[in-house]
Order: structure tokens, then sequence, then C-alpha cells
């Protein structure tokens, strides 16, 4: 096994059955199940223990934005009702109760929570005292815990990086090349930024072990110091690259993937950024070329043409390579 790869041996509770590929989404589906999501592939797991409380962070920072409110506010409603009815265990602990009963003791649960004190209710004993006083104490701290994480989701740094649906396989400088390509949508300066490309695809040893292999493929040009536009990738398929020798056919049977990541430091933040997207080996373009984004005005100032930015077109006959 050369060093530009990495071999897993899949669990003896799996079998035989593919690894799940990176960049998945999670739900629960079942009692001690998960689905593993990976595109249009579905991988169950199990036997690993999910306590939702013992991630919170996590969870917070990935669920979305209406599911986070929704939250915050069953949360408040839960906590006001809780101590509503710690109140109403001590009839006539709220002095000037209004509405008379529990929605009295909850609006007033509601009003020390967030220390308005409007001063009409007020406690009267040291039971409601004492309820008030932990009731502040809760709310001091959830306010300082609810503030963290909002400020983390604001301020998580994320990359605006725009990748091509698709990939092409073409000929350039007389070798055929597998060609890439992303472009900063946010339009700013990422600086020192790096790209990396890898195959993932499933192999049987010489032992007949199915395995997941991870091979790097090397890139012509893996760094750009100042990353604004656009970037066209490429990997040269010469005798050295993991992908010679492979056609169309080859590569749709054996339902690789390729995982390009991309990471810089963002110039107006200064936070790392980074992006990640994959593509089927099934689904390259053969024999095709990216439309040129590049042109001119009738000013004739540069012009970066996005709408094209997805689009592919075949090369000329005799052109291409294996397909």
């Amino acid at each position: 096994m050369s060093a530009r790869e990495t071999a897993g041996r899949l669990g003896a509770a799996e079998g035989t059955a593919p690894a799940a590929r990176p960049g998945h989404v999670r739900r629960r589906r079942g009692r001690g199940r998960r689905l593993v999501r990976i595109g249009d592939r579905q991988i169950f797991t199990q036997g690993l223990q999910q306590r939702f409380w013992q991630d919170l962070y996590h969870l917070s920072m990935t669920i979305g934005w209406p599911t986070v409110f929704a939250a915050l506010a069953a949360f408040f409603f839960t906590l006001n009702v809780v101590f509503a009815a710690l109140y109403s265990l001590s009839p006539g602990s709220i002095a000037n109760l209004n509405p008379p009963g529990f929605w009295g003791a909850f609006f007033f649960s509601v009003e020390t929570s967030a220390t308005v004190g409007f001063g009409d209710m007020h406690p009267q004993n040291i039971y409601a005292h004492a309820v008030a006083s932990l009731e502040i104490f809760c709310s001091i701290v959830s306010i300082a815990l609810i503030t963290g994480v909002m400020f983390a989701r604001f301020s998580r740094p994320r990359a605006r990086i725009l990748f091509a649906r698709t990939a092409v396989v073409r000929p350039f400088d007389g070798k055929p090349t597998l060609m890439l390509r992303a472009a900063n949508a946010r339009e700013n300066v990422i600086v020192e930024a790096s790209a990396h490309l890898r195959l993932i695809r499933d192999e049987v040893n010489l032992e007949g072990s199915r395995i997941r292999r991870i091979l790097d493929l090397p890139l012509v040009r893996e760094h750009n110091p100042t990353f604004v536009f656009g970037w066209t990738l490429m990997h040269v398929i010469d005798e050295t690259s993991a992908l010679a020798g492979e056609t169309h056919e080859s590569l749709a049977r054996e339902e690789g993937l390729l995982i390009l990541t991309l990471t810089g430091i963002d110039e107006t933040t200064g936070q790392d950024v980074t992006a990640r997207t994959t593509y089927a080996t099934r689904s390259l373009h053969w024999n095709h070329a990216f439309r040129d984004i590049l042109g001119s005005d009738e000013d004739g100032n540069d012009l970066i043409d996005y709408t094209v930015f997805h689009d592919v077109e075949p090369l000329p006959p005799g052109a291409g390579t294996n397909s």
C-alpha cells in the first residue's frame, strides 16, 4: 500500500457493507438506530448511545434557526409554568395577584424571570421570596447561556464558496485531466487558500476483504495566495494517478466519491474558513469542458459571468479522452 493511501477494514458487525462517507446529515429513525444520509445513499447505525443533553452545544449549532427559536420559546414557557406551579403551592404568597389563580402566578413568574418588576405584584412571605430568588438565579444563568449560543451562531465563520455542480475530464496540455471549478461568492479576499482532492472507493484486497481506500489526487496548483473570484482545480491523470486507466464505465461500477475541500483565512474577519463538496465518480462528464466565465463588456472591462458557472459543453470529436 502506498503512502498516498489509507485503508480501513470494515467491522464485523457491518460485514461487507461500505463504510459511511464524510459530509453526512444525521437524523434519528426508530429506537436505538440512526439514519446517516449521504446524498442519495442511506446507512443505518446502531449501538451508540445518544443523549441530546450530553452534546447540547453541538446540537444548538447545527439545528436550523426556526428550531432554535421554537426550542427557546418552549423552554421559556416551561420554566415559567414550573415556577408558577411553585408559587401556587402557597396561596396568598404573592400580593395583588392579578388575575387570581395559576395564570396570575404565571405572569408574575414571567415578570420575575425577566427582572421587569412592575411593582404591583410582589412576594409577601419567606416562601415566595425564596422561590423568586431561585427563579432569578435560573433566569440569569439561562440568559447567559442563551446569549453565548446566539453569539456563537452569529459569529461562526462561513465561507460562501460556490462549487460547480459537475466535474469534467478533458485533455489539457496533451494529458487527460480532471477539472473542478470553485468561486468565492462573497468576492472578498481569502488569503492562503488551499485545496485538497481525494478519491474514496471500495476495493477487495488480496485476502478477499472489502476495504475502503482513501486516495490523494494531487492538484496542479493546491494553493492560491488570494482567492477572490474563480479557481479551476486540475488533477492530471497520468501513470501515477489513482484514476490511471479508468473510464466512465469502470468508475460507475466502483461507485467512488471525490471529495474536494477548500480552506483559507477570511481577510475581513481574520478567521479560518472551510468548505467541502463531493462528486460521485459516475457523474463525471468525460470529454467535456467548462464554459468560460471570463469575458469583456462593451467598454472593454473584464467581466466574470457566473450565470454560466455550472455549464459544460462537449468537446469536438477526436479531442476527447477515453470514455
